[in-house]
C-alpha cells in the first residue's frame, strides 16, 4: 500500500493564519488612529462648564443638579405585593 503525501506548505504560505490575525490587527489599527484623533484634535481643548484640571485628573465642581421645574422633588418608590399571583402550597 503506497501513501503519497505533499509536503505543506509553511504556516506564513497558508491564508488561515492571515484571516486570524487580521481581527486584532485591526482593532490595533483603529486604536492608534483614535489615540491619534484624540490627541492632534483634542489635546488643547478648555475645559468648560466647571471643571477643574489638576495635573491629568479633570475634576467636576459640586453643584447639584436641579430639576427641570426648579422645585426639589422627592424620588418615591411605590411597591404591591401579587398574592394571587403567588403559587399555593
Amino acid at each position: 500500500m503506497q501513501t503519497s503525501q505533499t509536503p505543506s506548505n509553511p504556516w506564513y504560505r497558508e491564508p488561515w493564519p492571515w484571516f486570524l490575525m487580521a481581527g486584532p490587527f485591526l482593532a490595533m489599527a483603529g486604536c492608534m488612529v483614535t489615540i491619534y484623533l484624540a490627541m492632534t484634535n483634542f489635546a488643547d481643548q478648555a475645559i468648560t462648564e466647571g471643571g477643574t484640571r489638576r495635573g491629568l485628573v479633570v475634576e467636576r465642581a459640586s453643584v447639584p443638579a436641579q430639576p427641570a421645574g426648579g422645585m426639589a422633588t422627592p424620588a418615591t418608590a411605590h411597591t404591591t405585593v401579587d398574592t394571587a399571583a403567588a403559587p399555593s402550597r
